[in-house]
């Protein structure tokens, strides 16, 4: 038997203990969780610094180094995380539809877990904790193949949550860690019919794509982030500066900050300057139309790859566009369909955009930053699905069930 199909077993075998538990005994198990990220805090932080230390040598950038970084504030926030999905209200076997057919047939849509989801992603340590927690709390059971990058950060979260769960009567084998850096080992996880319910993979282009292409169990494909900000001729300037420099430099190795900046034509003039002099403070090369390189001479004159590029890093592109028609019709040819945003006073504008816009989720005034499970209070997300079957946008718990019909009867046979 490979390693990776006693790994499946084995949470198949935690799933069902899991789904069994009750919503109390998820609850509680949850919980532990959190108190086992706090109480091992330190034991967390310095195997976190092995991989660290280790990126830096291989030269890895800022950004994506951040995405790696964990501190007592990020180690904080995942156990705060996992303290609103125990608290969120428990969705399994809730009824989502019920009718009575004539023939006295009661009918029932209710909401059941997947069984077992594996979840194959990269960097960012802090999904370990999230999946965990969200899968738990959703009465499935979850194998975690995190990447190498973060191989120290995640055995020891890992360790710390089954430990945790045991403390509740919730096996450990509810939260799994595929380990094996061999990227066949993912592969078979991938088509593991019959083993594994949902894969779901959170990454770069590349991991995304080898999921989909890969995968014979079902997947739900959490996309890259090409997002755009649109500062409408009926923009607040101000606030579109305050927008942009949010969207852009808060975090900017992560899929929700944007990678282009539209401009309407008229306000141009009026708002390139000053915006393009901010980014630059604050270490952000600027890449731009001939438009926008009109206003601004100095600007890296952008190519047809800027438009389509997740740069994950202080890279902006910026492009002059003449109306709205030309920002949706930019937007839906090379965005992602992640998160885009209009800046506009102009409210029948604002519907427009938010309407025509093909993308997980739009914005109207704010900054796409907020497309976060935390930020949309689902406590944690297990990623931000892009497609369209059967979840988009940030999943939380109701992302993570299915259903089944239960139907009850007196005897009833089919004439």
């Amino acid at each position: 038997m490979t390693l990776v199909k006693e790994l499946a077993l084995r949470a198949k075998e935690a799933s069902g203990k899991v789904a069994a538990a009750g919503p109390e005994a998820r609850q509680k198990g949850v919980l532990a969780m959190a108190r086992g990220l706090e109480e091992h805090v330190s034991k967390i932080l310095a195997a976190n610094e092995e991989d660290v230390a280790a990126a830096r040598e291989r030269g890895v950038r800022p950004e994506l180094l951040d995405r790696l970084q964990l501190s007592e504030r990020r180690v904080a926030e995942m156990a705060e995380g996992l303290r609103q999905v125990a608290g969120l209200p428990d969705v399994i076997g809730e009824v989502l539809e019920a009718w009575q057919q004539k023939d006295g047939l009661w009918i029932e849509k209710v909401r059941v877990p997947f069984g077992v989801v594996g979840m194959v992603y990269e960097s960012r340590p802090n999904v370990t904790a999230d999946a965990a927690g969200l899968v738990v709390k959703a009465g499935s059971a979850a194998i975690l193949r995190g990447g190498s990058d973060a191989l120290h950060s995640n055995r020891a979260i890992v360790t710390v949550l089954r430990a945790s769960l045991e403390t509740e009567g919730i096996p450990a084998d509810a939260v799994i860690l595929l380990d094996d850096p061999d990227r066949r080992a993912v592969d078979e996880l991938l088509t593991a019919k019959g083993l594994v319910d949902l894969v779901i993979p959170r990454g770069g282009a590349g991991l995304i794509q080898h999921v989909v292409e890969t995968a014979t169990v079902p997947v739900i494909e959490t996309g890259v982030g090409n997002c755009h900000l649109y500062v409408d001729q009926a923009a607040d300037l101000d606030m579109a500066s305050a927008l942009t420099i949010n969207a852009k430099t808060q975090r900017p190795g992560v899929c929700n900050a944007i990678e282009t900046l539209l401009v309407h034509e008229a306000v141009a003039d009026a708002f390139l300057p000053g915006i393009v002099a901010s980014l630059r403070e604050r270490g952000v090369e600027v890449r731009g139309c001939p438009r926008t390189r009109d206003v601004v001479p100095d600007v890296v004159p952008a190519g047809e790859e800027d438009w389509a590029t997740e740069y994950l890093g202080l890279i902006l592109a910026v492009r002059v566009v003449p109306d709205l028609p030309s920002a949706i019709e930019h937007i839906n040819r090379y965005g992602t369909h992640h998160s885009e945003s209009i800046v506009t006073e102009d409210k029948e504008a604002a519907e427009r955009f938010l309407r025509e816009v093909d993308a997980a989720a739009v914005y109207h005034n704010a900054s796409t930053r907020f497309t976060d499970g935390f930020q949309f209070g689902f406590g944690a997300e297990i990623g931000i699905s892009t497609q369209k079957l059967h979840a988009r946008g940030p999943m939380g718990l109701k992302e993570l069930t299915t259903y089944k019909y239960v139907i009850r009867g007196r005897g009833q046979v089919r004439p």
